[in-house]
């Protein structure tokens, strides 16, 4: 009776394993379809705010180009920046004392960047929407906060994959 409960509960524990390693990967695969739908949300984003830019004759942005740069840098800085990786997130949600752990300022880097593109592609949508000319001063600050925006979450995510604990 004893060796048949040690061989069942150890088959049980191989069988635990391989669930483990099977979960493992599903949660990965399923970290990298997000990954991609938020780089996909970015693009979108990009795609406003490009052809908001483009929609404005006043030389600088009359290329198609345009469209293309914000679209791919929407999905650059949605895909690294938005979701900062799992360990700074635990690291500092975990922590119990109120201690500068050195994570906060990736955290709040990439709030604010997401906060200004999400600003910028807004704004661009209802630009489009209502299909007015607006002043250059206007259509500059969407396209400056596209970019701080972006750059934000590029340099936050950036952080926050390079960032080791003590």
């Amino acid at each position: 009776m004893k060796i048949s409960n040690a061989v069942s509960a150890f088959s049980l524990t191989r069988h635990a394993g391989n669930l483990r390693i099977a979960r493992s990967s599903l949660i990965r695969s399923a970290h990298l379809l997000e990954r991609i739908g938020l780089a996909a949300v970015g693009a979108s984003c990009g795609l406003y705010v490009g052809a908001t830019l483009l929609r404005q004759k006043d030389g600088l942005f009359e290329s198609g180009w345009i469209v293309l740069i914000t679209t791919l840098y929407g999905a650059l800085s949605y895909y690294v920046g938005v979701d900062l990786s799992g360990s700074v997130a635990r690291k500092s949600i975990s922590s119990a004392s109120e201690e500068w752990d050195g994570s906060e300022p990736a955290e709040i880097m990439s709030a604010a960047g997401t906060f200004g593109a999400a600003i910028a592609a807004t704004l661009s949508v209802i630009i489009l929407v209502l299909d007015q000319n607006l002043p250059s001063g206007l259509i500059a600050f969407v396209a400056g906060c596209w970019v701080a925006g972006s750059s934000l979450q590029v340099a936050a995510g950036t952080m926050a994959r390079n960032y080791e604990a003590p």
